[in-house]
């Protein structure tokens, strides 16, 4: 295999656990990628929820502006959710994490309660997120579980689906950075890489749950617990069952695929 390492996959989640975006090139910073989980669907008490509880969360399309974000969904009309909507502070949960954010997009709540089939809420980080990453409270950080990035070797990929015994893909793990030409699993060895112009820490290795076995295209889940079995019988640790590493960027620049991975340390 290769032994120079390249990104060749950038991603972005506009909301959190709705279907994903695959980018030509973005802007990077510490705190990701822009518009990556600046949304997030939560219950009534504003406490997130994921495609682990309902599934047919990936099936949802989200695309997003500076003005808001564009919903789409299988048998419903779009719907255009305007920054201006979310005029009421929120205080929001995402796992212990509790910080303010803004909810009272009703139209976007009653779409979403009505395609998921449970009374729900949408809620928006605001034009500034007030969270902080806690391991480094300089650093902002969107609705995402706990770090602004997470990437995964290509090469990681192909080991587990190898292991399973059928293809599968990488949208299934959320990630935002994909890296060919590496060794499987190289990146648990990283500690900061730099791709193009910015330098990023990885921080630690990522907790895997039962949103991987939730099938990105029919958002069901599989009957047979894959690929989290099989994950399980060779990378689980004291932390959990992990794969993919989160990152943090040290500065800001444009990301592109095809860019050098150069590993510093």
């Amino acid at each position: 295999m290769s032994t120079s390492p390249v990104l060749s996959a950038l991603y972005r989640y506009p909301v959190k656990s709705m279907r994903g975006q695959r980018l030509d090139a973005s802007p990077v910073g510490p705190q990701g990628l822009p518009f990556d989980r600046s949304w997030m669907v939560a219950d009534p008490n504003g406490r997130f929820v994921t495609g682990r509880t309902y599934p047919r969360l990936v099936l949802v399309g989200a695309d997003p502006s500076d003005d808001g974000v564009t919903l789409s969904a299988p048998g419903r009309d779009d719907l255009f959710v305007p920054n201006g909507a979310f005029a009421a502070p929120v205080e929001s949960t995402v796992w212990g994490d509790s910080f303010p954010a803004w909810q009272g997009a009703a139209e976007a709540d009653a779409w979403l309660s009505a395609f998921i089939g449970t009374p729900l809420r949408f809620l928006w980080t605001g034009a500034a997120t007030a969270r902080r990453v806690k391991v480094d409270p300089t650093v902002p950080l969107s609705f995402a579980d706990g770090y602004p990035l997470l990437l995964i070797g290509q090469a990681s990929l192909d080991d587990l689906a190898a292991r399973v015994g059928t293809p599968l893909s990488m949208s299934r793990f959320r990630p935002n950075l994909v890296v060919a030409g590496a060794e499987a699993f190289a990146e648990d060895g990283w500690k900061r890489i730099r791709i193009g112009e910015v330098s990023f820490r990885i921080e630690k290795p990522c907790e895997r749950c039962v949103f991987t076995t939730v099938d990105p295209e029919t958002g069901s889940k599989s009957l047979n617990q894959e690929p989290l079995r099989t994950l399980a019988t060779y990378r689980k640790t004291p932390a959990g069952v992990i794969f993919g590493q989160n990152v943090i960027a040290e500065g800001a620049g444009t990301l592109l695929p095809g860019m050098a991975v150069t590993v510093l340390a």
